[in-house]
Parts: C-alpha cells; sequence; structure tokens
C-alpha cells in the first residue's frame, strides 16, 4: 500500500516527505495501524543526528496514535477499529520480558533501535528497502506495522493525539519517579531538565505526594511552566556550584531522590551530589555512545547513594499507560499545558521549535 512517511535521510539534511510501499502482508502478531498523531521524541533526533548510530535512510518516530485498520494471524484482544497508543517493542520471550521487564529485553537494541522485523521493515522506495519499523513501529507515518506487544488499546472517546507521548516521553518520565523512585509522600525531588521528559517527572512527583519538588533548567520559560505543574522550587541550571545550591532546598541535608534527564555529565554530576544520605537517583538519557559520568566514589559509597540506569520508566505499557490514562481521566495529569500540535508536513518546524525550547512536546497531526 502507498503511504506518506518523513524519511532522515542524512544528519545535516531536514526530514524528507516522501511516498513509499509499506507491505500488505503481516505477519503473525502485528496490526496494521492508520496514524493519526505521533510525538517527537530527543531518540528520534539522536538516531538521525547520529549519537545513535543506527543506519540511514531512516523512518523514524516511536509515539505513535491511531486505529487499527487490520490485524494478523493470531492475534488476540484487538480488532479493526481499535483506538490505539504505540510504544517501544520487546521479544516477548526473554528472561526480562518473562520477569516483567520488557525495557530491558534481551533483543531491545535490535528490535527498536534497528527495526528487527521477519521479513524485513516492510518499506520500499523507489524499488528498494527502506529502513523502518523503528521502535516496532516507525509512526512518522500515515500509516504502521506494529506489534500487539507494543499496542495498547483505549477508549475511541480519548483524545488520540494529546495522548500519543504516553508511548514514550511521558511514560519515560512518570515511570522513573512512580515505578522506580517510589518517593513516599512528604519526600523531596529534583529534576534535572524539564523538557516533556523531565515535566512527566514533575508531575508524577505532585501525584505521589512529594513536598518539595525542585525543578533545574537553563530556561526560564520551562521553569515557570514547570512551577504551573507542581514544582515548588526552581534553580537555574547554570547556577555555581548546583549540587549545592539544590541540596539546600532539602533542609539543608540534600533531597531524597533525584531524576536526570539531561545526561550532561557535569548536570548528572550535580544529580547524584544533591542526594542526602541512602539517596537515590534516576538517569533516563541517551547521550552519545561513550560519555561518561564523572561520580566521586566517597559520595557514592559514603553516602550509600543509589543511582539506577532507567528505560522506558520500568514500564510494562499495557499496565502504565491505563494508569497514565486514569490520572489523565482525573485531571492530574495535565497533558495539555506541555503538548503543542503540528501538522505533518511541519515537521522540521516542530523540532526547531522543541531545540530552540518555544515548545515542550510537540506532536505531529498526520491529517
Amino acid at each position: 500500500m502507498k503511504i506518506t512517511a518523513a524519511v532522515a535521510l542524512a544528519p545535516e539534511r531536514p526530514f524528507e516527505l516522501i511516498n513509499c510501499e509499506l507491505a500488505d502482508d503481516l505477519a503473525a502478531g502485528e496490526v496494521l495501524v492508520r496514524i493519526e498523531a505521533c510525538g517527537i521524541c530527543h531518540t528520534d533526533l539522536a538516531v538521525k543526528l547520529q549519537h545513535i548510530p543506527v543506519p540511514l535512510p531512516k523512518i523514524l518516530g516511536h509515539e505513535g496514535a491511531g486505529v487499527i485498520e487490520r490485524v494478523g494471524p493470531g492475534v488476540a484482544g484487538l480488532a479493526e477499529g481499535d483506538h490505539v497508543l504505540m510504544s517501544f517493542g520487546s521479544c516477548g520471550a526473554c528472561g526480562q520480558c518473562q520477569l516483567g521487564a520488557p525495557g530491558y529485553c534481551d533483543e531491545f537494541g535490535m528490535i527498536n533501535l534497528f527495526g528487527q522485523r521477519r521479513g524485513g521493515s516492510g518499506l520500499r522506495y523507489r524499488g528498494a528497502d527502506l529502513g523502518g519499523y523503528f521502535f516496532a513501529q516507525s509512526a512518522f507515518a500515515t500509516h504502521a506495522i506494529a506489534s500487539a506487544r507494543n499496542v495498547v488499546k483505549i477508549d475511541k472517546d480519548l483524545p488520540l493525539a494529546l495522548l500519543a507521548p504516553l508511548g514514550c516521553g511521558i511514560q519515560t518520565g512518570a515511570g522513573a519517579v512512580l515505578n522506580v523512585l517510589s518517593p513516599r509522600a512528604g519526600a523531596s525531588i529534583a529534576v534535572f531538565g524539564v523538557g516533556a521528559v523531565g515535566m512527566a517527572g514533575i508531575m508524577a512527583a505532585r501525584l505521589a505526594g512529594c513536598s518539595t519538588i525542585i525543578a533545574v533548567d537553563v530556561r526560564a520559560e520551562r521553569l515557570a511552566r514547570a512551577l504551573e505543574l507542581g514544582a515548588t522550587h526552581t534553580i537555574d541550571g547554570r547556577a555555581p556550584d548546583l549540587a549545592k545550591a539544590v541540596a539546600a532546598l532539602g533542609k539543608g541535608r540534600g533531597v531524597d531522590h533525584s531524576l536526570d534527564t539531561t545526561g550532561v555529565p557535569e548536570v548528572v554530576a550535580a544529580s547524584i551530589g544533591c542526594l542526602r544520605q541512602r539517596g537515590s537517583s534516576a538517569q533516563v538519557a541517551a547521550p552519545p555512545r561513550g560519555t561518561r559520568f564523572p561520580v566521586e566514589a566517597s559520595v557514592l559509597i559514603g553516602g550509600g547513594l543509589t543511582v539506577r540506569g532507567v528505560v522506558e520508566g520500568d514500564a510494562v505499557p499495557g499496565l502504565f499507560l491505563p494508569q497514565l490514562i486514569a490520572f489523565f481521566r482525573e485531571e492530574r495529569l495535565p497533558l495539555d499545558r506541555i503538548v503543542s500540535f503540528y501538522p505533518f508536513d511541519e515537521i522540521n518546524r516542530a523540532i526547531e521549535d522543541m531545540e530552540a525550547g518555544a515548545t515542550v512536546k510537540p506532536v505531529l497531526r498526520m491529517n
């Protein structure tokens, strides 16, 4: 079938909308989704810029939301016409998947980054194979093939476009707080970098009942937005001795928890250095390969600190996304405060706005 897709051709070139072919045949366990909307995530840009060395050209996009048009053999619980959110893929058979940790699937990289799919990506352009099946979807397109494992059925009265970012960015930030850090009511937390993932962390900290929620960023407009969404304090990320400035807000002894979304080594160091004794930090960024974080051993060991790398918020999408949707229905997850919509053909303007800080979370509308 003919579809329109945005293809990443090379790091220095903008995304280009093309007409290409998507395979009509579905393998066992697959579904064909008509994409209504897709969020833009920094991981998409990291691949395009080759910070993550995935071969180009490739169709990216991994926060898709849409309507199922067809189901393949062996698919249970999904049918034509169902509204779905799309998240990351996993094999379902390895030890991590069997333990309920699909974000750490043995095949995570091959499925999600390199688009491993039986029979190839299913995409062709001008007679040649085209890289796709990114995060088992490649949702920068009007249609995508996904697996039943990485789509989550939602009620038809819910706004597909607004909820699209739940599949990765919001899931990552909220899950890092709720599933990994698990702060007690009244705890203190600092969130370093309040883009979409960090804003999700701020909202989740408020849901958890944290009494001190510190937003750290270099953009004043984002710090102001963080205050609206639940932050109790803000700090400019360029402040001298950033770790000490944050720690001072934790009753002078440091904060209980921190979340870093930046991956910037000196900021990561501050996110660990600001912790109180036996504090915990979640690290969710994907900086360029070879990046190393400077952590002083005496601080880490002497403080009894816990530092965790976190993928996709340690979430099982089929369980966690419905929880986030419940918060949204209760008006406790105000996604409308961070999402901005763009027509599909303005994907490059949406990225420019995100990089400039003019928008927190851009979402493309395919129609």
